[in-house]
Parts: structure tokens; C-alpha cells; sequence
């Protein structure tokens, strides 16, 4: 996969039987005790069980989603959750205490916690959600699309995570999540130049987002990564896709967190 890195095969996210459409980590759950995962679009008429907050579906519709979707993950008081701008600015939750409730803040594309009962969530439906923990010491959970992975929201999240745990690179654990794949990533060439790829021919040309930040996880001293071969686009029936969707598709929801007993 990269210089340094070490490489598996694909760890993909398994489907939870159940009426809620929810795919888990498995080996974040058995290996680190950490609950980590991604809904799915799901069989619901119309637009599917979409847990996008800022759409034209009606608010109760959505706030019942959301209501399901916590009661599905029990052992977390506490949700928090970006309204998300492709930047690079990560929060940190809990760490003097977990508050109790929902907590939505404005303009946050990833979350630090080192307290248990605290779910970290971000909105997706094409960008990567990038995974990170530092086994029982605290994890953090970003909003990667290119624009925030040119940013270095990697960096930034890494950074915050290291801070709040005291540990090094070499400690953390990454998994880049459910998102669109190279083969259905056609970009233009700004795209190539923010992600520091030189576009060879006329383009357009193809991006592999989990690729690149792969790579930057190995610049940052991060060993430990594994990436999903799932596919937002490609796997639509299953996930939601903003590119193949032409803008039409609601949104998943990216989880992380370690429950309270």
C-alpha cells in the first residue's frame, strides 16, 4: 500500500442484522472495544432512512431517524455532531466530563473525545470518514473530502488526538471508511494539484481519496491503517452517493465511540 505502512487486506464494514440499516467494524469492536461504523441508505420509500439535518425532507421524518439510530447504539448519553464546511477544524467532547444530550456545533468536520459515552458522528455521502483511536485512551472520528484532505485535516485531527492522549503517531490506529473509490472519482485538475498529484494527460482524471490519506498517515507516523473497499458510488443500493446521485441523495452517518457500561 505505502512506504512503512502496514497493510491487510480491506477491512470492511459488516452489515448489522436489524431493522436499522448499520454497518460495524467488527475488529474495532472486538480488538479495541470501540464502537465504529456507518448507516447505510435503507429500504424506507422515497429517500431512504437520510439522516441529512440540512435537506427539504420534513424535520419530524429526520428526527425520527436520528432517534432510531441512538437508540440502536446503546451505552452513549452523549451525540455530537458538525455542521460540517470541508475545513479543518476538529472539537474535542468530554474530556472534563461527558455532557449529556445532542450536542450540534457549527462549522466542525472532525471530533476528539477521551470519555466513554461520548459517539462521535459526521455526515457522508461520497467523502471519507477517517477512524482514528488511540486503544483506551481516546479516538477521534473527521469529515474528509479533498478539500479537507488537502487542508490536512489528518494532520489537524492527529494532532488533537496526540494532544488529549498523550501519545505518539506510532500508538493510533486509522481506517478509512465508506466513500467513493478512485474508479468513480473524476476530477479536475485543481483537485489534483490541493491533493499534491501532478494530473499526467489531458485529463480529467481519476482520485483515490483513501489512497491519499493513506499516504499522508504514513508522513505523519501512523502504521496502522486499513481501508474499506466498499464503494459510496459503485455500492449506491446500499449507500448514499452526492457524485452519482447528480446531488439528489440524502446523507449516512459515520459513528465512533467506546459505550459506558
Amino acid at each position: 500500500m505505502g512506504r512503512g505502512l502496514e497493510a491487510g487486506p480491506p477491512e470492511d464494514e459488516e452489515a448489522v442484522p436489524g431493522a436499522l440499516p448499520r454497518f460495524d467494524l467488527g475488529a474495532w469492536r472486538d480488538e479495541l472495544g470501540l464502537v465504529a461504523g456507518i448507516t447505510g441508505r435503507g429500504t424506507e420509500p422515497g429517500r431512504g432512512f437520510d439522516l441529512g439535518l440540512w435537506s427539504d425532507a420534513p424535520v419530524g421524518e429526520v428526527m425520527s431517524r436520528w432517534r432510531l439510530f441512538r437508540r440502536s447504539l446503546a451505552g452513549f448519553p452523549t451525540v455530537v455532531l458538525g455542521n460540517q464546511v470541508h475545513g479543518t477544524e476538529v472539537g474535542s467532547v468530554g474530556s472534563a466530563g461527558p455532557v449529556q444530550g445532542w450536542v450540534l456545533v457549527e462549522g466542525i468536520d472532525g471530533w476528539v473525545t477521551t470519555a466513554p459515552g461520548v459517539l462521535l458522528t459526521v455526515t457522508v455521502a461520497d467523502c471519507i470518514p477517517v477512524y482514528l483511536a488511540v486503544p483506551r485512551r481516546g479516538a477521534a472520528l473527521l469529515h474528509a473530502g479533498w478539500r479537507g484532505t488537502a487542508a490536512g485535516i489528518l494532520a489537524r485531527g492527529l494532532a488533537r488526538l496526540l494532544a488529549e492522549t498523550k501519545a505518539s503517531p506510532g500508538d493510533v490506529v486509522m481506517h478509512c471508511g465508506v466513500g467513493i473509490c478512485g474508479a468513480c472519482y473524476e476530477v479536475g485538475p485543481e483537485v489534483m494539484a490541493g491533493c499534491g498529484i501532478p494530473g499526467a494527460g489531458p485529463g480529467p482524471w481519476r482520485l483515490d481519496l483513501r489512497r491519499v490519506l493513506a499516504e499522508q498517515a504514513v508522513d505523519l507516523g501512523i502504521r496502522r491503517v486499513s481501508l474499506s473497499s466498499r464503494c459510496s458510488a459503485h455500492h449506491r443500493p446500499t449507500f448514499y452517493s452526492h457524485r452519482a446521485s447528480g446531488g439528489a441523495d440524502g446523507r449516512m452517518v459515520a459513528y465512533l465511540g467506546v459505550p459506558v457500561p
